[in-house]
C-alpha cells in the first residue's frame, strides 16, 4: 500500500492525479475505508431507528471527503489532472458547495471527452449513490447550462463549521 500507509486514505475528489494504486488495491482500500465509516455511523447514531442511514458527525465536518468515499465506493469514476493541473480523464469532481456544509459534484473531464454529453446520465448515478448514503441531492443547471450535484445531510442533521 505504500503511500497510503504513511499517509492515510484519501477519497478521490477528481482533482488528484490519475490513481497509481492497482485497481484490485485501491478497491478495497475503499471498501476498508467505507466499512469504517459505516461503524463511526452505528456507533454515533446510537439514536436513529436505522444509525447507517445518516451521515455521521464525522462526515458532517469533512463532506467533500465523505461524499468523494461515497462516489467512488458506488464504482463511480473520478476526473484526474496532470501536475499542471490540466484536466487528463473525465469523471466526477468534488467540491465546496454554496453553502456551509454542502458539497458540489460536477461531471468533468479533458476538453473532446465528452463529459458535458455524458453529464446527465452520470449526474444521474451519482445522485443515486449519494442518497442511498443517507445525503439530500439537488440537480442544477449552472454556467454555459451544465449541470452540477448540490449535496447536503438530510433536514435534521446539521453540519459542522470546518470545510474539508
Amino acid at each position: 500500500m505504500g503511500t497510503e500507509e504513511s499517509t492515510g486514505f484519501e477519497p478521490a475528489t477528481g482533482d488528484g492525479p490519475p490513481t497509481a494504486e492497482p485497481a484490485a488495491a485501491r478497491a478495497a482500500s475503499v471498501r476498508t475505508a467505507f466499512e469504517g465509516l459505516l461503524q463511526i455511523r452505528r456507533l454515533t447514531g446510537t439514536g436513529r431507528p436505522d444509525p447507517e442511514a445518516a451521515p455521521a458527525p464525522w462526515e458532517l465536518n469533512r463532506p467533500v471527503r465523505a461524499v468523494a468515499l461515497a462516489l467512488e465506493r458506488s464504482g463511480a469514476m473520478p476526473s484526474a489532472v496532470d501536475p499542471s493541473g490540466r484536466r487528463v480523464s473525465a469523471g466526477y469532481r468534488v467540491s465546496d458547495g454554496e453553502s456551509a456544509g454542502s458539497v458540489r459534484v460536477e461531471w468533468t473531464g479533458p476538453p473532446g471527452s465528452g463529459a458535458a454529453h455524458d453529464e446527465e446520465e452520470e449526474l444521474a448515478g451519482c445522485a443515486a449513490a449519494l442518497r442511498e448514503a443517507g445525503w439530500t441531492v439537488l440537480l442544477y443547471r449552472g454556467p454555459r447550462r451544465r449541470r452540477y450535484l448540490e449535496v447536503e445531510p438530510p433536514s435534521g442533521l446539521s453540519g459542522g463549521h470546518a470545510r474539508s
